[in-house]
């Protein structure tokens, strides 16, 4: 489900936060490694203890929406049907690199970015007046479908539970723009 265990790094931190709630309630979370932990918690006797808090934290209604919707990414194996639907859409989406307007393509399982540039060379960007990004992201939403444009970058995150048809049709709209 993290990044992290896609590569097999044991960060000291991980910050988490819209999965949680699966973006209906604000909810964030930091997950500590027991090595910070031990550390922490060694010099609280001297320092006293590590509260991080603020008034709203521990809201009861967050926490309840982040324990259920936890519980049905697992009783709806999603981190599975992810991992089944995204070579799929990586695969249609990096289809289009050819593009010559196309720098790069990158992302892993349900996340992508497209680098627009001119020559097909990060060193030469399209100037910034003609909004190369902003006119794909036009072109996309007459379609019916939303990205985030960052100059002459989009990024796709379409939902986990997108159907394999949705795969396809998010394909055809990226490549119809």
């Amino acid at each position: 489900m993290f990044g992290c265990d896609m590569y097999n790094i044991q960060p000291d931190l991980v910050s988490i936060a819209k999965a949680l709630s699966s973006a209906y309630m604000p909810i964030a979370a930091i997950l500590v490694s027991p090595e910070i932990a031990d550390v922490v918690h060694s010099q609280s006797s001297k320092l006293g203890s590590f509260a991080h808090g603020f008034t709203y934290s521990g809201h009861p209604v967050a926490c309840a929406v982040a324990i259920e919707a936890l519980k049905i990414y697992k009783e709806r194996n999603i981190t599975e049907h992810v991992n089944t639907i995204a070579p799929r859409f990586q695969e249609g989406i990096k289809a289009f690199s050819g593009s010559p307007i196309v720098g790069e393509i990158r992302g892993l399982g349900l996340i992508l970015g497209t680098e627009f540039v001119d020559n097909k060379s990060p060193n030469d960007p399209f100037p910034a007046e003609w909004g190369v990004g902003s006119i794909f992201g036009a072109e996309c939403e007459k379609r019916g479908m939303l990205i985030r444009v960052a100059g002459d970058n989009i990024m796709l995150s379409p939902p986990l539970i997108m159907t394999p048809d949705e795969v396809e049709e998010i394909v055809s709209k990226y490549g119809g723009a």
